[in-house]
């Protein structure tokens, strides 16, 4: 494995590309602080002073422990050998190689380039360096000593571009750095280098006027800041450049021949252009802007539709003058769904033409003509525009050899050959957002007929989901009937089976149908069977090993195909390992999911859901296994269905997160299909996961559905369906609905003689009175529950429910009793060898000892819940705990402490959508800041 650390911008680290969750920005900043220093130890009060500077908190010290704690885990896991935090005598050290920390990495890339003498090797060591940087260095940090080492590096940044500007300026790149070194001599008035830099580069540009007034605007600054006059080097420039001193001259490689055609065929730009802004300034840094000495070529790719050309020739327009040379263009139909692929010697012929090479003279070999557009080419700043293009062997003909030049491909495959052997720079170009799509369909049918029809306008805009070309079908169809509703339109396009023929304007080439087709017609079978497939899944996206299900194929080789549909941006890995098609390229390939012969259909959707329940009942036996009760049914997966087991709770939680929206979609996939147990099975596992993190909406969504299926599958399911659906209501605060569904589960349960669905019920009747205040009923019916839970003979039931009892007592003041049951309980967890389990009778034994006068006990106990809740990702649970800590730490008067349980619990409970325990907290921070 490989790890890299990264400060010149975000603080981040990934290992071999995955990024490793850091933690919030307090903990980044510790590790940020020990990378400074990387190999080499920092002292505990040096690392305070970094990290909090002359505003520490109270018990700083045992913070900064529980930080380097928590990175040293994200670390180990992720990395088990590369990297360590170490303990020393006098502090702590982090060990790493230095070149997997990008500042140092910089300062080693910038030391190297000064130390050679060849020209070319130190212009890429310094083009290597000054790519590292992603932004202001520790970004966000402001402590001061980050703020200081932060001016320090950039410094050390402003004089490495110097140093590269110098080099171009001895290889006659002035052109490209004339409004780079204006920008830097407005915002550096007094840097004399600067200055200098900006004459030489208006002297070699023709403009000695210029440099020779800049030069007196930079005396005239210095004498007046500064009391000074500008240093010998800038007076000789100064004076070389008075007397036209032909040492000055623009170095040969930057001229260009007399007489040469100067070719202009850039299409047109469009007509109604939105948004890109970001993508056009990357295209000016890679292609305007980028390293010399080496041919800059960027490809832009996305799939049909996108706007590739659009983007192209907009940015090709604009900059024509960096190209005064010419512009080539061809489009070479790599993708066109009525024209074949342009073959390479063809397009060279049309361009040795456009350079003035008359047709008799062009030669028949093609080896010969590539050799022949180089020669005309070297020297000259020229633009060449490769439009659709196939793949890397119709471009690699048309690459000229001069570094002077630049290529812009456009291409719905990335072209890594092109990357890999030529070093271009790829820019993915994605959907327009709601905002560019809303301005580019009101400049193409005036703003007064958008604004009349506001809702029209906004489904157009959902509908066509971000695609230019379906916007500019839509925008066609809508200006060729002026007079027609904007929703008429709409309608066509809310009814999503339509919604491709709503787009077909009966132009091939641009209908969106066959645009997507020509992609698809391009796969190799196997991926063109994957795609198909890939229409039959509902959830938002897609993961590898579901993938690999729904496919029937090992995910090695799933991958590979997964790739190759990605390459043609039918699809994107939107993250490491998840997959998305857009909304457009979804309906097809539903459509193409249509025409799969139904056995293969109904084979495929079998694996997809068998995946996702022996997956996620997997993770759930990490978070709750002990408590389900039934298994998985078939227990055994479909053949093909690659079902994943979570190492541990954290990569259980992790998994849940990933897949939750899939798992609902996967749920309403089974109920259509009649896999009736499937869905409520999903249901239950997903409880621990729900619950934790407060989802109760979601939580009712998916209890509503399985109570639906239960109907088909017997009264155990339907008792369960009618349970869970009654917790919820409680936790909700709907008692009365919740009494409802709860008496229709008791009453299914006794009839079937379900003694564990009864006792179910009564701990959660018991939850119900206790919510309503009714504590004496309440414990009535936990110790009811109790008597069941021992009558089916299951230790962690009972555990679970005397920890209930033991609350119920202590709500009614018997704190002796109370003590005596959730003891009892945790004594149960451990022997059952699951401690973890026992949180929550932590919190109870917690709330019974503040009460009992014991409050270091009380914190003893929760401080231990806390880190089981917090090991499950049980946020609900964690918060309420914080609470009751907050509340020991506040009898005894440690008021910082207070603050920092409570602030937390408010910010859980905010995102828990839990006003009422959240306004209950606030007001409590409130009233703390005003004694």
């Amino acid at each position: 494995m490989r790890t890299q650390f990264a400060v010149l911008g975000e603080i981040e680290a990934h290992v071999d590309g995955r990024p490793v969750h850091l933690g919030h920005l307090r903990q980044r900043s510790v590790l940020a602080a020990l990378l400074v220093d990387a190999n080499r130890t920092v002292s505990i009060d040096r690392l305070g002073d970094r990290i909090w500077g002359d505003r520490p908190p109270q018990r700083w010290r045992p913070t900064l422990y529980s930080y380097i704690s928590r990175l040293r885990q994200a670390l180990e896991s992720a990395d088990g050998e590369a990297v360590r935090i170490r303990r020393e005598p006098s502090g702590y050290q982090l060990t790493s190689a230095p070149s997997a920390v990008d500042l140092h990495r910089f300062r080693d890339l910038v030391g190297q380039a000064r130390r050679t003498q060849d020209d070319d090797s130190a212009a890429s060591l310094l083009d290597q360096a000054l790519h590292l940087w992603r932004g202001p260095a520790f970004s966000t940090l402001d402590t001061p000593w980050f703020t200081a080492l932060r001016e320090t590096l950039h410094h050390e940044r402003f004089t490495a571009e110097l140093d590269r500007n110098d080099i171009a300026l001895r290889h006659g790149h002035h052109a490209h750095l004339l409004a780079d070194l204006t920008t830097h001599a407005t915002a550096h008035p007094l840097d004399e280098r600067v200055a200098g830099q900006l004459m030489l580069a208006l002297h070699h540009s023709g403009r000695p006027a210029d440099a020779l007034r800049h030069y007196q605007d930079t005396r005239r600054t210095l004498a007046e800041e500064l009391g000074i006059d500008p240093g010998r080097p800038l007076q000789e420039l100064h004076q070389r450049i008075l007397e036209a001193d032909a040492s000055l001259a623009v170095p040969a490689r930057a001229s260009t021949g007399p007489g040469a055609p100067v070719p202009r065929q850039l299409p047109a730009p469009p007509p109604l252009f939105a948004g890109r802004d970001e993508e056009l300034g990357q295209l000016t840094k890679s292609l305007a802007d980028g390293p010399d000495g080496t041919l800059a070529i960027t490809v832009i790719c996305g799939p049909g539709g996108v706007g590739k050309s659009w983007l192209a020739a907009q940015w090709a327009n604009r900059n024509t003058q960096r190209f005064p040379d010419g512009q080539l263009y061809i489009n070479l139909h790599g993708f066109d769904p009525s024209t074949p692929p342009v073959p390479p010697d063809m397009a060279l012929r049309g361009f040795l033409e456009a350079l003035g090479v008359a047709r008799d003279r062009v030669p028949t070999d093609p080896g010969a003509q590539a050799a022949l557009y180089r020669s005309l080419l070297a020297d000259r700043r020229m633009l060449i525009l490769l439009d659709d293009v196939r793949d890397a062997e119709q471009v690699r003909p048309l690459l000229p050899g001069s570094p002077s030049c630049a290529v812009l491909v456009t291409s719905r495959n990335r072209l890594s050959a092109l990357m890999a052997a030529h070093g271009a720079r790829l820019l993915p170009v994605d959907v327009l957002s709601p905002a560019e799509a809303h301005a580019l369909l009101a400049g193409r049918l005036g703003a007064e007929r958008t604004t009349t029809e506001p809702a029209a306008v906004a489904a157009l805009v959902e509908h066509c989901a971000g695609l230019p070309l379906a916007l500019g079908i839509v925008a066609a169809r809508a200006a060729m009937h002026p007079d027609f509703p904007l929703a008429v339109l709409a309608e066509e396009l809310v009814r999503a089976a339509d919604r491709l023929t709503a787009l077909d304007p009966g132009d091939l080439t641009v209908n969106v149908r066959a645009v997507f087709a020509a992609s698809h017609r391009a796969l190799t079978p196997a991926a063109g069977r994957l795609f198909s497939f890939l229409g039959l899944a509902q959830g938002p996206d897609l993961g590898l090993a579901a993938a690999a299900g729904l496919a029937g194929l090992p995910p090695t080789r799933t991958r590979v195909l997964l790739a190759e549909l990605e390459g043609a941006h039918l699809l994107r890995q939107h993250r490491p390992g998840r997959y998305r098609m857009h909304d457009l390229v979804r309906l097809y390939a539903a459509e193409l999911a249509d025409a799969v012969p139904s056995e293969e259909s109904a084979s495929a959707q079998v694996r997809l859901l068998d995946h996702y329940l022996h997956s996620a009942f997997a993770a759930n036996l990490l978070l709750d296994g002990p408590y389900t009760p039934f298994r998985p049914e078939p227990e055994a997966p479909a053949t093909g269905s690659s079902p994943v087991t979570p190492d541990d709770t954290t990569a259980a939680l992790r998994w849940f997160h990933d897949e939750h929206d899939c798992l609902l979609a996967a749920q309403s996939q089974a109920a259509a299909l009649g896999r009736h147990r499937v869905v409520w099975q999903l249901a239950w596992t997903l409880i621990s996961y729900h619950l934790g993190g407060h989802r109760l909406q979601e939580y009712v969504t998916v209890w509503q559905a399985a109570l639906a299926a239960a109907e088909y599958d017997g009264d155990d399911a339907r008792t369960l369906a009618h349970w869970r659906l009654g917790f919820a209501d409680a936790r909700a605060g709907d008692h009365a609905q919740a009494l409802d569904h709860l008496r229709h589960a008791l009453t299914l349960a006794e009839r079937s003689g379900n003694i564990a669905g009864q006792a179910h019920i009564y701990r959660t009747l018991g939850r119900v009175w206790e919510e309503q205040g009714d504590n004496a009923r309440a414990l009535d019916h936990a110790k009811h529950a109790l008597r069941l839970y021992q009558e089916v003979n299951h230790p962690l039931w009972q555990a679970n429910q005397l920890n209930a009892v033991g609350w119920m007592h202590a709500q009614l003041g018997l704190y002796a009793e109370a003590r005596t049951h959730c003891e009892e309980a945790l004594g149960l967890f451990r022997v059952q060898g699951l401690p973890a389990h026992g949180a929550s009778t932590l919190d109870s034994l917690g709330y019974i000892a503040h009460h009992t006068g014991r409050y270091r006990d009380a914190l003893d106990h929760y401080g231990q819940a806390l880190e089981l809740f917090r090991e499950v990702g049980d946020t609900a649970n964690e918060a309420d705990t914080l609470v009751n800590a907050g509340d020991t730490h506040r009898a005894l008067h440690q008021d910082a402490d207070v603050r920092i349980a409570w602030q937390r619990a408010l910010e859980l409970y905010r995102s828990q959508d839990r006003a009422a325990e959240a306004e209950d907290v606030r007001d409590r921070l409130e009233a703390l800041g005003d004694e």
